[in-house]
Parts: C-alpha cells; sequence; structure tokens
C-alpha cells in the first residue's frame, strides 16, 4: 500500500486522500505537505491543526481512499 503513496503526493492535480490503518485510525492528507516517505517503511504524517507529525509504520497501512470531491477538509 505504502508504494502507492509518493505517486499520490506528487499528483498533479493533487487529490486528498486518507491513510487507514490497523488500528483504526483514519488519517486524512488534504495537502501533499501533510505526508512524507522518508525512508522505505515508513510514513510520515503531519497532523492537521495539532502541529505534531509520527511516524507510522507502512505495515499499518490498510488501505488509501480518496477523499468525496469539495470534503478535504
Amino acid at each position: 500500500m505504502i508504494e502507492r503513496i509518493p505517486s499520490l503526493l506528487k499528483a498533479t492535480p493533487f487529490r486528498p486522500f486518507s491513510v487507514h490503518l490497523a488500528d483504526g485510525r483514519k488519517l486524512k492528507v488534504p495537502h501533499p505537505d501533510f505526508a512524507h516517505i522518508p525512508k522505505p517503511g515508513l510514513f510520515f504524517y503531519f497532523h492537521e491543526g495539532d502541529n505534531f507529525g509520527e511516524l507510522v509504520s507502512a505495515l499499518l497501512i490498510t488501505s488509501v481512499e480518496f477523499e468525496p470531491v469539495g470534503q478535504a477538509a
């Protein structure tokens, strides 16, 4: 699943998406600046409004879902 994320982040135009994790969390990526793949096997996510980020193991990513048009926030 993680292998799809770099191309989603570089897409023009960018389309907001969510990353679903094995623990049930859903990480919304409203803009390419909210996520990064710092090295293979890791996903960095910046939490909107909370001013912190977290590293997530790629093994925890269960799916990637595009956000409905007009509902990126």
